[in-house]
């Protein structure tokens, strides 16, 4: 004898445990949605940095209020230094996808 004790074999337990593993192992993680075309020209100035500055933090803010506000830059409701030029820069579309993608960023 070799001193090891009596071999144990595996109980059902084990095997559905074992199964289970690999299960979740071999499901892939849901991936974040890349960040759209000109989400990085915003993170520039409205990044978390930015908290208690003069430049708002984009984070946390609903999608909404975000294509607001660029919609009343482009149209000059809302004065800007340079916001007015940049809101112009972009399309509605690019605008609406940007501002869902920073919304989805809490």
């Amino acid at each position: 004898m070799n001193g090891a004790g009596p071999k144990a074999f595996p109980t059902r337990e084990s095997f559905m445990i074992l199964a289970a593993i690999m299960i979740v192992a071999a499901t892939p993680a849901r991936a974040q949605p890349a960040a759209p075309p000109g989400v990085t020209a915003c993170s520039g100035c409205h990044g978390p940095g930015t908290v208690g500055t003069v430049v708002p933090t984009l984070q946390g803010r609903e999608p909404g209020e975000i294509v607001a506000a660029m919609q009343a830059f482009r149209t000059g409701r809302r004065p800007a230094t340079v916001m007015d030029r940049i809101a112009k820069g972009f399309s509605e579309e690019e605008i609406r996808a940007i501002a869902a993608w920073i919304g989805r960023q809490r």
